[in-house]
């Protein structure tokens, strides 16, 4: 059953620094290629979650992974530019020291070959589902709140249709043997999607408009089922 497009394809190289929006992606079995390999851990946090996220410091949204070379066919970024505009080598002291003094705890660089996800390795949400949270609000909301990896714009556009597809298979590209995603679970939400993408500032109406209109879920997760190649444009199908 065709549902509809991708409309978006996001990567996010360091956990909760800047995504960056793609027109192609090789999807593998652990998800977008290059997608959150790099986390700054909390040397001090003994727990199962270590990593410094935009809850712990809203201003790393703001810092952007970028490659020097500009070479679109590696994943992996080699510099990082600060909300003022200094660059730093993504695995330099001196980025370390920046972050871990504006947290006020000691970090260090980690990147797992894997990648380092909350639940699982792809995030999926509707056109509809993020058109219904801004009415909702009353106010516009950029994708990249909801960090994404794939936008996808619906035939029926309904809100929150994603969650009648929990337990089945998404196929994406025409015919049975396109790249494919099963569906494991919704994706509950958390503070993050309250930070402006641009600015860092804080909007608790957000998260507040998802709870009331859909138990806090926005959106699904998934595990990679069959590896292939996603792009901006490509069907999107519904294994009945």
């Amino acid at each position: 059953m065709e549902l509809g497009r991708i409309t978006s394809l996001f990567r996010y190289p360091v956990k909760s620094m800047a995504g960056e929006p793609l027109d192609v992606a090789k999807l593998s079995w652990h998800g977008i290629e290059g997608d959150r390999r790099f986390a700054f851990r909390r040397l001090t946090d003994k727990s199962a979650f270590p990593w410094l996220t935009a809850s712990k410091l809203p201003p790393l949204l703001l810092y952007k992974p970028f490659r020097l070379d500009g070479n679109p066919a590696e994943p992996l970024p080699t510099h990082v530019r600060t909300p003022d505009g200094k660059e730093f080598e993504l695995r330099s002291e001196a980025l370390r020291q920046e972050l871990s003094s504006r947290h006020g705890n000691d970090l260090e660089l980690m990147n797992l070959r894997h990648g380092i996800f909350d639940e699982a390795c792809l995030s999926v949400i509707t056109l509809g589902t993020v058109h219904s949270i801004e009415r909702e609000s009353g106010r516009p909301l950029d994708l990249r709140r909801f960090r994404p990896n794939l936008v996808v714009e619906t035939n029926r556009a309904e809100p929150f249709e994603e969650d009648r597809w929990v337990g089945r298979t998404l196929i994406f590209g025409a015919g049975n043997n396109g790249a494919a995603l099963r569906v494991t679970m919704r994706d509950e939400r958390c503070v993050m999607i309250n930070f402006d993408p641009d600015t860092a500032e804080r909007d608790s109406e957000v998260l507040k408009t998802v709870v009331r209109l859909n138990e806090n879920c926005a959106g699904i997760y998934g595990t990679v089922v069959r590896a292939g190649e996603l792009r901006v444009g490509q069907v999107v199908n519904l294994e009945k």
